[in-house]
């Protein structure tokens, strides 16, 4: 178990429309949210591009010179902060995600582990969306792998499912991977794993003896409780904008830092403290 607790804030994500919800999408934006999560114990700024136009904030980029922009602009915010770059793309081209990593060297970078069908169904029992598969095959985790070595940028192994956290180890059994090993449990998307702290034990079976891990938990209030046993196990904590809006007791936020102020205290009531950036770098194995 680590004693401290290393706080990653998803400020962002890729499905959230700024017009609807109040999430980030310029430099300057990310920069502030970034800091008042920083200010609460955010070590890790987990970012996702938008498209930087007028009216298109609710669309992905992969432009290489956006993320620099937003990387520079959340460092000079946040001093010492570590950033982990987005890399999910459904499709043959992810061309623009390996760009990505290739040339600003981030020092973590997801590496979605298995392909996931994307699902969610409604009150009215429709489709929430049309189906999608999230693919992610064996061939599509190497180049994405063999880019994060050339770049000196650590994987986080991001596992929908139970068996998307056994293939991790498939990936070290077959060397395709030698690193340091970092799972990211995501739970509470309609189609993988549920949001229940139950489940936890048995993914922490399953996941390598050495490894670090946190939980990505996405819902409303009623994922706080996964949130705390993830504490009070010895993972590490991420929440953000992408993940959720409200805290436990129902209030919606309006900024990540509220999240995070939320992460800090289910460390703190497990008896762990918060690590500073420099802690979180020592205790993950990133570059300085």
């Amino acid at each position: 178990m680590s004693d401290k607790a290393v706080i990653t804030c998803a400020l962002n994500g890729v499905l959230t429309d700024p017009k609807q919800h109040n999430v980030p999408v310029t430099p300057e934006q990310m920069a502030r949210e970034a800091k008042a999560a920083f200010n609460a114990g955010a070590s890790i700024m987990h970012i996702h591009l938008r498209q930087q136009e007028p009216n298109k904030g609710h669309l992905p980029s992969w432009d290489v010179g956006v993320s620099k922009e937003i990387q520079q602009a959340i460092r000079e915010a946040c001093p010492g902060v570590i950033i982990n770059h987005t890399t999910g793309t459904s499709g043959p081209n992810y061309q623009g995600a390996l760009d990505c990593v290739r040339e600003t060297r981030p020092e973590i970078a997801a590496c979605n582990a298995g392909s996931l069908n994307y699902l969610k169904v409604k009150a009215d029992n429709t489709w929430a969306w049309p189906p999608m598969m999230f693919d992610n095959a064996v061939e599509k985790v190497q180049d994405y792998l063999d880019v994060m070595k050339a770049a000196g940028t650590i994987p986080e192994f991001e596992c929908f499912d139970v068996g998307i956290v056994r293939c991790v180890g498939m990936y070290r059994q077959t060397g395709m991977y030698s690193g340091p090993l970092e799972y990211n449990f995501v739970m509470g998307v309609a189609s993988g794993m549920p949001a229940d702290p139950e489940l936890l034990p048995i993914l922490l079976k399953l996941k390598a003896p050495e490894a670090h891990w946190q939980v990505t938990a996405i819902g409303r209030a009623e994922i706080w409780p996964l949130h705390q046993r993830a504490a009070d196990l010895g993972g590490h904590l991420r929440s953000g904008l992408e993940d959720t809006f409200y805290l436990g007791d129902g209030t919606k936020v309006t900024s990540n830092g509220q999240l995070v102020e939320g992460l800090a205290a289910c460390a703190r009531r497990a008896g762990r403290e918060i690590a500073s950036p420099a802690e979180a770098r020592q205790i993950f194995g990133t570059r300085h």
